[in-house]
């Protein structure tokens, strides 16, 4: 008989992993969707109704291109995109002034709106609106204003977008923030994992470090752009009016987990130069945070696995010990990185920072772990879930006491 191949890379398992990545694309997408073909439509039909003796294709369009854009940019996609109409109507009426001939116009209308657009630092999409609406402002020239009309197209499409978007389906930045969070912790969860399973074989490496950076500075970019991005979110959105304090608070937890990501690395960069019998002691403990990291990104909005994934980081982080000063160097920073990876742990967890060192210790032996934060169901009003019950866990000392 054959030799069998390895779990995981048969036709079969193959096929499986595709139908969910495609299942977990359309999941992830299909909210997306659904509001697009409803945008569109209906300014489809506004667009009919408004407008006579044309044909108003550009009035769906429109929505769909501001829609199509992550839910905190929605809105200033679409005023990006009427920016980028304005310029290309603008520099299409103008050029034929300057000539009849429709070829010629053309070109310069095309330049000048790529050129004012490139002037302004504007976006790409801008650029390229700007160019498509002079092309359609120079070609077709008759008894109808091409131009006027994607103006009010684009007015109506970028409109419907803006009240879907802002009014009536707002993102929920806070949910988008979290998702995001999500990707980070499991990627660090699984090179975690993936060093603890090196370190129980004696197979750790500097190029199989460097290979985990890779993988995780996705996610750590995500996480830098999502909290760059937030505060322009809040005051190009209708979350403004109502209570930004829930977007305020998740970037301060962003700002804790990039914290958590670096102190993994560490974590990972300190175990190539240890020995095979400590690389082996330290396995357990690399698994055991990895599984901590897991915990909490099953469920962000859960105040119950934050207190387990706490009391289990306490409890890899006391098992491995706080080291002995006769320790060599590298042992001190392995023993130092994995109080690092507990301690931004129990602060991602929301533990107050001055507490942390007290926890660890075993000097506070009843911290408090609290609900993470509510998020309004509208971003533009400032009602949000209050939780009330604050349970507590029953806490041990250092020493297991």
């Amino acid at each position: 008989m054959g030799e069998q191949p390895p779990e995981g890379h048969t036709p079969r398992s193959r096929i499986r992993a595709v139908t969910a990545e495609v299942r977990a694309r359309l999941s992830a997408n299909s909210a997306l969707i659904v509001l697009a073909v409803i945008a569109a439509t209906l300014a489809w039909t506004i667009a009919g109704g408004l407008v006579q003796d044309h044909r108003p294709f550009f009035a769906p369009i429109a929505a769909v291109i501001a829609l199509n854009a992550a839910g905190g940019e929605r809105g200033a996609q679409a005023l990006r995109l009427l920016m980028g109409v304005f310029i290309g109507i603008l520099a299409g009426e103008l050029s034929l002034l300057i000539t009849d001939f429709n070829e010629v116009a053309m070109v310069l209308a095309t330049a000048c709106a790529m050129t004012v657009a490139a002037a302004i630092n504007a976006e790409r999409i801008i650029i390229g609106q700007a160019a498509a609406s002079a092309i359609l402002t120079t070609i077709f020239v008759g008894g109808a204003s091409p131009g006027i009309d994607r103006l009010v197209d684009a007015l109506i499409g970028a409109g419907v977008a803006l009240a879907f978007s802002q009014l009536f389906f707002p993102a929920r930045l806070v949910a988008m923030l979290r998702r995001i969070e999500e990707d980070a912790l499991n990627e660090m969860a699984s090179m975690l994992a993936l060093v603890g399973r090196s370190l129980e074989h004696g197979e750790t490496s500097s190029e199989q470090v460097v290979n985990r950076l890779g993988d995780l500075s996705r996610p750590m970019a995500e996480l830098s752009r999502a909290r760059e991005s937030s505060r322009s979110t809040i005051r190009l959105s209708t979350i403004r009016w109502g209570d930004p304090k829930p977007v305020l608070e998740e970037d301060e937890v962003i700002e804790r987990l990039i914290l958590l990501g670096e102190s993994c690395l560490f974590l990972s960069r300190t175990t190539t130069a240890m020995g095979v019998e400590e690389q082996r002691e330290l396995a357990p403990i690399v698994t055991d945070m990895a599984e901590v990291l897991t915990i909490l990104a099953d469920d962000l909005s859960s105040r119950e696995a934050r207190e387990q994934a706490v009391e289990q980081a306490l409890t890899a982080a006391r098992a491995y010990g706080a080291g002995l000063p006769e320790d060599d160097p590298v042992t001190h920073a392995t023993h130092l990185a994995v109080e690092m990876v507990a301690t931004d742990i129990m602060v991602f967890a929301g533990i107050r920072f001055e507490e942390v060192e007290d926890v660890l210790l075993g000097e506070l032996e009843d911290p408090t772990v609290p609900h993470p934060p509510g998020e309004p169901w509208l971003p533009w009003l400032r009602w949000r879930p209050r939780w009330r019950v604050r349970a507590r866990l029953p806490w041990r000392r250092y020493g297991g006491q």
